[in-house]
């Protein structure tokens, strides 16, 4: 079951530029930087009460970041929903007729497990699935 929105994410070109930047919005720091080598991108989390804000940035020309910028410049690039059971998610959300983009939940940044849905089946929008690591 979807809890909460756990995160939202914006594609950044540069993300010490935009933690700059989101740190005159916000009034703060961000609380974490990290590398995720399997997408191909670095992050920066903001805390906002309970509700994260993900700068990602591309490592590489080749990552979904680098394509999505390229195609649609900065700007939120997808909803992340926090979920108690990620596997017995996806399973509920492949039955009902949405697209996976993962077969299988894979690691992602902040100590989570992961999984996206194709936006063509969710209005335009991607949306990850998280899962604190156990």
């Amino acid at each position: 079951m979807i809890k909460k929105i756990e995160h939202i994410g914006i594609a950044v070109k540069n993300i010490n530029d935009s933690n700059a930047l989101f740190k005159k919005l916000f009034g703060k720091e961000h609380y974490k930087i990290e590398t995720v080598a399997s997408e191909g991108v670095n992050t920066s989390f903001f805390l906002l009460g309970e509700t994260k804000i993900e700068l990602v940035q591309a490592t590489s020309e080749n990552s979904s970041i680098a394509k999505f910028i390229e195609k649609k410049g900065e700007g939120i690039h997808h909803i992340a929903y926090e979920v108690d059971d990620i596997e017995q998610e996806m399973a509920r959300l492949k039955n009902e007729g949405f697209e996976l983009i993962n077969a299988q939940p894979k690691d992602g940044a902040d100590n989570k497990r992961i999984c996206f849905l194709h936006p063509k089946t969710t209005n335009g929008v991607l949306v990850e699935l998280t899962q604190e690591k156990k």
